[in-house]
């Protein structure tokens, strides 16, 4: 009767251990395998950067809206490519998209935080839009990240001093009095 008590022992512990112990295994396979299909940032889709190749080509001989598709499509294949968020942020910059062009910085820097060329660029975007003080925000992440040549740094610190200095007009800032004119008689 001893050794039929120890085995219930023995299978009460297997029964108390077994749930948290599938639990912790199923745990660390999906931990592990959570790394097996996740591609590198370097690793973007070769028909993507070709996708991407003939926007630039299209920037060149200045074909805009045929660029702007190019990238798209870059984009629909590898939603990865942060060459061709930069591209198309820069195409609708130079089309006067400043808020669309911000937007596409903001997905570079999604994919990449310390792209000093995106901060740089959506800082002069900002900028020109007139939000200096999200330009002076990543204007000091730059001054955090540069290291070494730190010129467009140096030149972005210039124009938001510029910027800053400048009065910025709102329709808040303007009385408008609206003037009253009398009525013209109607001959009868």
């Amino acid at each position: 009767m001893i050794a039929k008590s120890d085995r219930e022992t023995i299978w009460e512990k297997i029964m108390r251990f077994s749930p948290a112990a599938i639990a912790l295994s199923l745990c660390l396979a999906m931990l592990s395998s959570a790394g097996i299909g996740k591609k590198a940032d370097d690793d973007i889709n070769p028909i993507s950067i070709s996708l991407m190749e003939q926007g630039n080509a299209a920037v060149k001989a200045n074909e805009l809206e045929e660029a702007v598709s190019w990238y798209e499509s870059a984009l629909a294949v590898d939603p990865r490519n942060r060459g061709a968020y930069l591209e198309m942020a820069r195409v609708v910059r130079s089309k006067g998209l400043n808020g669309k062009a911000i937007r596409f910085y903001k997905e570079v820097l999604e994919i990449e935080p310390n792209d000093q060329i995106a901060l740089t660029e959506q800082a002069e975007t900002m900028l020109a839009k007139g939000a200096v003080d999200q330009a002076k925000n990543n204007l000091a992440r730059l001054k955090l990240l540069c290291q070494t040549n730190c010129t467009a740094v140096d030149k972005l610190a210039v124009a938001i001093d510029k910027a800053g200095k400048k009065p910025v007009m709102q329709a808040s800032a303007v009385d408008i009095k609206p003037v009253a004119e009398e009525p013209e008689k109607a001959d009868n």
